[in-house]
């Protein structure tokens, strides 16, 4: 009875908090936050919000923890040093490489990048399944659709129950050569498209 315990607390941990989902590359909590400005439909061409109403969205219908966790979560996918790609634009300060914080979210706004925007390209098309919230009065993504190497391109990070993983970043053009040869050689071994990705290509 105790293995079974551990065992589904493992799984739990695992894919509801501390691993990326290998198809879009994000955690539950960034696949939150996106689904979430999405709805308020902050996209690059429109103006931005207060990481405070966004924050507040993400906590009281998707994502039931703490508001400092969400909000550190969203500072880092618009930090440039952090992330080779980010996925949220921001406005104010969002701390910097020397490791000072950023300010307040009642401070701070944010919008989508473009990159943010194409992983979210087709959600409208029955590209992929939803599921209820905690709370059983909204829906949200599975995982988004990813017209973006997410994982590959920005990697990740995470400690779980008896796992963790450590993916770097690469360049997502050198990305995109090895797919195209992938799709053209579908025999292609790693060696074959190492000759494309030439290695990590961190932010910073």
């Amino acid at each position: 009875a105790l293995q079974e315990r551990y065992l589904a607390y493992a799984l739990s941990t695992i894919t509801h908090r501390a691993l990326p989902d290998v198809r879009d590359g994000l955690k539950p909590v960034h696949r939150r936050i996106i689904h979430a400005m999405r709805l308020l439909k902050l996209n690059p061409a429109q103006s931005y919000a207060k990481c405070a109403r966004i924050v507040g969205d993400v906590m009281g219908k998707f994502h039931p923890h703490g508001d400092a966790s969400i909000y550190d979560a969203l500072v880092r996918l618009a930090q440039d040093f952090a992330v080779r790609y980010p996925l949220i634009d921001g406005q104010g300060n969002f701390g910097n490489i020397d490791g000072d914080n950023a300010a307040a979210m009642r401070y701070t706004e944010a919008r989508m990048t473009e990159v943010a925007e194409l992983l979210l390209e087709g959600i409208n098309e029955n590209a992929i399944d939803f599921r209820l919230t905690y709370n059983e009065e909204d829906e949200e993504p599975i995982v988004l659709p990813g017209a973006f190497p997410n994982l590959l391109a920005n990697g990740s990070s995470g400690i779980a129950v008896g796992m963790a993983t450590s993916i770097p970043p690469h360049n997502v053009a050198e990305l995109c050569d090895a797919a195209l040869h992938l799709i053209a050689h579908s025999d292609a071994s790693h060696e074959d498209l190492n000759q494309f990705v030439l290695g990590p290509d961190f932010p910073t």
